[in-house]
């Protein structure tokens, strides 16, 4: 079973989850008067448009390199990333300003009891659902799907507030405005994992590289082989999900041609061995000095 179609089988679960959570809880906070199940159901649904971004996107970031893309297309998924941190942020903010604005409302009129089971059903679905996808997010390597676990995740987070706020309300109905606090705790969540989102993948987008820690990591791995005799120039930067790193090698100036190649083979196989991130490793070799 490949990347793209373990991908693709987890997400369509996700979807078909989502839609019917959302409606589930929209149907309950609707009859049921509370903005806060509502506004969980809204977050519900925007998982939706998450699942469908990344079904259409797998099909493009797992191709092949081609002549054009010679490093193959894994950026496109940092980008599918990026927009899903978008619809993230925009979620979150609706979601908090509907709550700010009616804080001191109290129109929708009392809470019904029922009302309770519909942050109980979406916390305890998410949660399974955030567990499948994160594992096959691991398996894969994937990014997106990873980030998406993560929305199942807060979806499952934030119906906690709204359980909590739910049933305050239902105990002592002066509680009401708890439903409102409720929303705007779910859009807290929202919003901090959003900007985490968009901010990481940028990163990538920009080639950012490994960072110093790492880098020291994959020094202390060269040192290890025994024909090595220096390196220095190790750059990185990271495609989506992977990573390329080029370096110059310092071996045994009196070597032949094809012991160090059959060195510097070594050394990028045992890199790839130690991180299965790291895709492709150029090596160019010096004497040393």
């Amino acid at each position: 079973m490949n990347d793209k179609y373990e991908i693709k089988k987890i997400t369509l679960w996700g979807l078909a989850l989502n839609i019917l959570l959302s409606a589930i809880k929209f149907v309950i906070g609707f009859l049921g008067n509370s903005q806060a199940v509502v506004a969980d159901a809204a977050h519900s649904l925007s998982d939706t448009s998450t699942d469908l971004i990344i079904l259409f996107g797998v099909k493009y970031w797992t191709a092949p390199p081609d002549s054009e893309h010679p490093y193959g297309h894994q950026k496109i998924e940092s980008f599918i990333t990026i927009i899903i941190g978008l619809i993230l942020l925009f979620a979150g903010i609706g979601i908090g300003y509907s709550a700010i604005i009616t804080i001191n409302e109290h129109s929708m009129g009392e809470l019904k009891l029922f009302t309770i089971a519909g942050p109980i059903i979406s916390i305890v679905l998410k949660e399974l659902l955030f567990r499948k996808t994160y594992q096959v997010g691991i398996k894969t390597n994937s990014s997106s799907l990873k980030a998406n676990a993560w929305h199942h995740r807060t979806d499952a987070l934030s119906s906690i507030p709204v359980l909590i706020a739910v049933a305050a309300s239902l105990i002592n109905p002066k509680l009401i405005f708890l439903d409102q606090i409720g929303a705007i705790i779910v859009a807290v969540f929202i919003l901090k994992l959003s900007l985490e989102v968009i901010f990481s993948n940028t990163k990538e987008l920009i080639d950012t590289g490994l960072s110093d820690e790492e880098i020291q990591n994959i020094y202390k791995i060269i040192r290890n082989h025994g024909d090595v005799k220096g390196c220095h120039k190790i750059r990185t930067r990271k495609l989506g999900s992977s990573i390329y790193i080029d370096m110059h090698l310092e071996v045994d100036g009196n070597l032949t041609v094809s012991k160090g190649h059959m060195i510097s083979e070594q050394v990028k196989n045992v890199l790839i061995r130690e991180n299965s991130k790291i895709i492709d490793v150029m090596i160019h070799l010096e004497p040393e000095e």
